[in-house]
């Protein structure tokens, strides 16, 4: 983590604002500015941790804060402990301390034994932007909270940022949910990571999620999720990005000397559209994208030289062959629609599960427009498999969705996803 001073502003400040807000330091929400009350809420921070107290936040201060961007700390045991009396001395239930502690006789507890100790909120932060940072703070928080989830990685963006991909449950029916291929719709990855962490919440307390028994959900289905396709142009339009950053000047000549990232840029860090990248009619997508000017690299609608020329796409790709899903939904944002079906293909169940889909979360079942109905993911899916695809146009509005709005985007969309886990299992 960069180090942060007194004035500084972004999303890391975002960040460290939420986490001292969970650790009861700050009671302002976060607003991406360093300013006197959040450098008061440091020195506190560090002076109740015997760190010098000095208000900047360096390696040591964020090492101590990293509880509260993860959700959980590592405890030692010590004489007397128990499962319970933990639970009780930080705020947390009694089911969560023994789910992230499978493995451990609760009745045999050793001094000098470690411990993980979920803490009191939930790890997936839906108040501030989203970066590939934040996602590395989820996955870890989420992968100890709850180890029955596995954790790998399809590949690498164009920076190396990894494409991480979590999995649940243990079904034959298998399904893949994946969002953010534009940049500026990272407000789907949010959501699908608040719908994962439910999930799991909802499994271990034999609860039900969306509608839907979480066991079941887990016994007859395989849940793979990749919630942020495209980290490097997400990074770009919500600040992680700086223009102290190569890549960030090369993005800016690009957008015509123009820094309004957040409100136009959709293609991946080297301007091509990363949902215009597969091969379903990809020459029919460029043609009717090079009619439209969208002829070189940009913030949007550009289909590159070839398809799978981006390593993102190329690695979604990859991994949807090793992986042949029942089901996929690929998330985007905006519209409250939902898009089936691809050129002349229709497969077996697509419509019917299409209207449910449409009924749970009271959007729209569309055709996807002619304008857009080439070389997107949902559409090589259907053309490779034969199997139903979707692409959910999540909210209304205009890209970047505001996070005010993250909640009813939330709700409508809960019971979708819950459905989507066992809408083709047997």
């Amino acid at each position: 983590m960069n180090l942060l001073r007194f004035g500084s502003v972004g999303p890391q400040v975002e960040l460290l604002q939420l986490a001292l807000q969970r650790e009861g330091a700050l009671r302002e929400a976060p607003d991406g500015i360093f300013g006197a009350r959040t450098r008061a809420a440091v020195t506190g921070f560090q002076r109740r941790r015997g760190l010098a107290a000095d208000g900047i936040v360096g390696k040591e201060t964020w090492q101590a804060l990293t509880p509260w961007l993860t959700g959980f700390r590592t405890v030692t045991i010590r004489h007397g402990d128990t499962f319970y009396k933990l639970a009780v001395r930080w705020g947390v239930s009694l089911r969560s301390v023994e789910t992230a502690n499978p493995g451990v006789d609760p009745l045999n507890l050793q001094p000098g034994q470690k411990l993980v100790l979920p803490l009191p909120f939930e790890v997936v932060p839906t108040t501030i932007r989203f970066t590939s940072t934040v996602l590395a703070f989820c996955m870890q928080g989420l992968a100890a909270r709850y180890p029955f989830l596995d954790t790998d990685s399809a590949g690498q963006s164009v920076l190396g940022r990894p494409l991480s991909l979590l999995r649940f449950g243990r079904g034959r029916n298998a399904v893949f949910f994946n969002a953010s291929h534009h940049a500026n719709e990272w407000i789907t990855t949010p959501l699908l990571l608040r719908f994962l962490e439910r999930l799991c919440a909802a499994f271990a307390a034999g609860q039900a999620v969306g509608g839907v028994n979480a066991g079941e959900l887990a016994e007859r289905s395989t849940l793979c999720l990749l919630p942020l396709v495209n980290p490097d142009g997400v990074d770009l339009v919500t600040g992680e990005l700086t223009t102290e950053d190569r890549a960030y000047g090369e993005a800016l000549a690009m957008n015509g000397g123009q820094a309004g990232f957040p409100e136009n840029w959709k293609a991946n860090i080297r301007g091509v559209d990363l949902n215009l990248q597969y091969p379903a009619g990809w020459e029919d997508a460029r043609r009717i994208k090079f009619s439209q000017g969208y002829t070189k690299p940009g913030p949007r609608d550009y289909v590159g030289s070839a398809p799978l020329t981006e390593p993102e796409s190329r690695a979604v790709y990859d991994y949807s062959l090793r992986n042949p899903f029942d089901l996929t939904l690929s998330y985007h944002t905006q519209g409250q629609v939902i898009y089936w079906k691809y050129d002349g293909f229709d497969p077996p169940d697509s419509e019917r599960i299409g209207r449910r889909l449409a009924a749970l979360s009271g959007y729209a079942l569309e055709r996807t427009p002619e304008e857009s109905a080439y070389a997107g993911y949902k559409d090589w899916f259907i053309q490779q498999f034969d199997r139903p695809g979707y692409t959910v146009e999540a909210g209304l509005g205009t890209a970047p969705l505001p996070l005010s709005r993250f909640e009813e985007i939330y709700r409508a969309n809960e019971p979708l996803l819950a459905y989507a886990m066992i809408a083709t299992a047997r």
